[in-house]
């Protein structure tokens, strides 16, 4: 059997994500496919045996590159808030491309709970393990609240860092969303809200045992004070 052309793969991927946004993955032929990529649907059987695995691998041509971007903003000796802040710029300065791969991601999420399933396992595997390690660091350097669940600490870095970024982008300056700033100021203020909800708590004031007199200064008498004002006035 001859070795099928090393160029039909990704060619293959291009097609099925402009099919796959334009129609969605149910609604895409997997033949109109082949033949946007120049290819039969022989070839695209044989790269990928069913349409999900089609649209992984779509997903995956941009999640990958975003991995490695992640994972260089998410490690290094800074602050775990410095390092979220630069996490949180690198999603606010996404591509169209990036851009639409999310939106896909999220409409076929919501469509099929199996495509739901494998998009998070290989979140959980991806930047929500990146994500969820650096968090931990944060703890035990003593900038985050270990008694917060991990699971919240993801979420609520997300909901406050991320989402808003995504969102300046997504909205592209409309109405009640133009006032965001662009993403570096946009990142300083999602970090400082973050971090208002996350860093640790002061510990409390120690209570006085019940019954305890409060401990107030001496109070001299009142002879001492007239002999200290006397003094005062003999030394002028």
């Amino acid at each position: 059997m001859p070795r099928p052309r090393t160029d039909i793969q990704p060619r293959i991927v291009h097609a099925a994500r402009a099919r796959f946004l334009a129609e969605g993955v149910d609604g895409a032929s997997l033949r109109t496919i082949a033949a946007d990529a120049g290819t039969n649907v022989g070839m695209v059987f044989y790269y990928f045996p069913t349409k999900d695995d089609l649209f992984l691998a779509v997903v995956e041509e941009f999640y990958a590159r975003l991995l490695q971007d992640l994972s260089r903003t998410l490690t290094g000796d800074a602050s775990v808030r410095e390092r979220l802040k630069r996490t949180f710029v690198r999603l606010g300065s996404a591509t169209e491309d990036e851009l639409d791969v999310v939106r896909l991601v999220a409409r076929e999420a919501l469509l099929s709970s199996e495509r739901f399933k494998k998009v998070l396992a290989r979140a959980q595997r991806g930047h929500l393990a990146l994500l969820g390690t650096t968090l931990l660091e944060g703890v035990q350097r003593g900038e985050i609240d270990g008694s917060v669940p991990l699971p919240l600490l993801i979420v609520s870095t997300l909901a406050m860092g991320g989402l808003p970024q995504m969102v300046r982008r997504a909205t592209g300056g409309q109405p009640l969303f133009s006032a965001l700033p662009p993403p570096e100021p946009l990142a300083e203020v999602s970090a400082e809200l973050l971090f208002r909800a996350i860093a640790p708590r002061p510990p409390p004031p120690v209570a006085a045992p019940a019954g305890a007199r409060p401990v107030t200064a001496p109070r001299r008498s009142t002879k001492t004070a007239v002999r200290a004002r006397r003094r005062s006035h003999r030394s002028k």
